[in-house]
């Protein structure tokens, strides 16, 4: 069970110091009980409290990285049933199925799409994030050679490695330990053999088992014979099975800290119909899967998904924001017109598209306004004229352009007169409400 935060205060050393960022160390406590803050913050607990506190404040979802590098991909310390409660942590993984029987042309096409995959939305980069390689021929030869060519042809991106038959698993992992794949594929059956695999190379394991219940009884199994890193499977593939499943091990792990359902959840939704499948890998992100294994990523495919991760994985707290500054867009001159916005990111993004389709250089001026769009900005009272002034003034854009011309957008026209009062000598011009009014009015101005 979890401590409380009296019980962790008596494990602290209760001398105020304030190292730990936190004015007491009750106040220190209470945010270790709320699992809202790390126990490695305090610098002077002791040995024995450290092994007491570890666990207990720990995120009740462990942690695991998949892969390594770069493209590494982290996985778990979640923490609560609703992103609104707090936030989602770690986005989950996509990663597209290979069958190790397909041709040796189909799989280099599907590799290639993966590394491909890649989009930037909203200032982040998204893709699919690993390749599931699953041994259909039951053939440890063909499967090991299969891994050995993925593993080359795409050797920053994670691996799982999908597979029942343990001495298949075995030479697999061992082609690309230094990888670190996830072995996924233990069952009640082999539970021996691909835990001395995943032991003896260090790899995260997957367990499969169907329902919560065999699940957890499996998962105490292996980590009784010393697995640590561990991905369960439920074993379900409808979308109601997704829902029941996944929603009955987060409650066991958040609200019950039950350990053994407190490790990230891995669904594999492959379909024939890749709407259907689109479906049930929408359900899976929305239900707390950390893995999500597809059995193929069309762009149109990839686009829905990533944008519905991306979504519900932004903190709702904090909006995407883009840096303060002066953005050129396309090669301005000292006469290029001069636009402000708000550092909302998809503000950003969709005027500084528009301004890039009309073809006509320009500076785009992005002042911090804490992520708010413009109305909310302006209402919240984060953009107005004084401010848009001072940063103005501040930002030394009246080294770079020759007028004293500022674009405002129209949605806050009521601005224009008193920022001309707070702006001396610049003339203040309304620009449209809407952002897809700005190719025309660039163009029309630039005439």
């Amino acid at each position: 069970m979890a401590l409380s935060g009296v019980e962790i205060f008596k494990l602290l050393p209760k001398t105020n110091c304030k190292k730990c960022g936190f004015p007491t160390c009750l106040a220190f406590a209470m945010k270790l009980a709320q699992r809202q803050a790390s126990l490695d913050a305090c610098p002077d607990v002791s040995e024995e409290a450290k092994k007491i506190l570890g666990e207990a404040s720990a995120p009740p979802v462990r942690a695991i990285i998949l892969g390594a590098g770069d493209k590494a991909v982290k996985m778990g310390e979640e923490t609560v049933l609703f992103r609104h409660e707090k936030r989602f942590v770690n986005p989950c993984a996509f990663a597209v199925n290979i069958k190790d029987s397909e041709s040796d042309n189909e799989i280099e096409k599907k590799v290639a799409m993966v590394i491909a995959s890649e989009i930037d939305r909203v200032g982040q980069k998204l893709r699919i994030d690993a390749i599931s390689i699953e041994c259909a021929s039951n053939d440890a030869v063909r499967y090991e050679a299969v891994t050995r060519m993925v593993s080359s042809r795409a050797p920053d991106t994670p691996i799982i490695l999908n597979c029942f038959n343990a001495s298949a698993a075995e030479a697999a992992v061992k082609a690309i330990a230094d990888k670190k794949p996830l072995l996924y594929g233990a069952r009640l059956d082999n539970l021996d053999a691909m835990v001395n695999i995943a032991k003896a190379h260090k790899t995260p394991l997957g367990l499969y088992a169907e329902g919560p219940e065999a699940l957890s009884s499996l998962a105490e199994k292996a980590k009784a014979m010393g697995v640590e890193d561990i991905v369960i499977d439920p074993g379900a593939k409808s979308a109601k099975g997704i829902i029941e499943g996944n929603t009955q091990i987060r409650r066991a792990a958040i609200k019950k800290n039950f350990k053994p359902l407190g490790y990230p959840i891995i669904n594999i939704v492959m379909k024939d119909d890749p709407l259907i499948e689109t479906a049930i890998a929408s359900v899976a992100i929305a239900k707390y899967a950390s893995i999500v294994v597809l059995s193929s990523i069309e762009r149109w495919k990839n686009l829905a998904l990533f944008t519905l991760r991306q979504n519900l994985y932004t903190d709702p707290q904090v909006p995407m924001q883009v840096e303060q500054k002066i953005y050129k867009i396309g090669e301005p001159g000292p006469d290029a017109p001069l636009m402000i916005t708000t550092n909302f990111s998809l503000t950003y993004f969709i005027v500084s598209g528009e301004v890039e389709n009309s073809k006509v250089p320009s500076r785009l001026a992005v002042m911090d306004c804490e992520g708010l769009s413009v109305l909310t900005a302006w209402a919240a009272g984060k953009f107005t004229a004084s401010r848009i002034a001072q940063f103005i003034k501040e930002s030394g854009v009246e080294n770079e352009v020759k007028h004293r011309e500022l674009i405002i957008p129209g949605q806050v026209a009521i601005l224009s007169g008193t920022l001309e009062d707070k702006l001396e000598g610049w003339k203040i011009i309304v620009g449209p409400r809407e952002a897809n009014g700005l190719p025309t009015f660039l163009k029309t101005k630039a005439a």
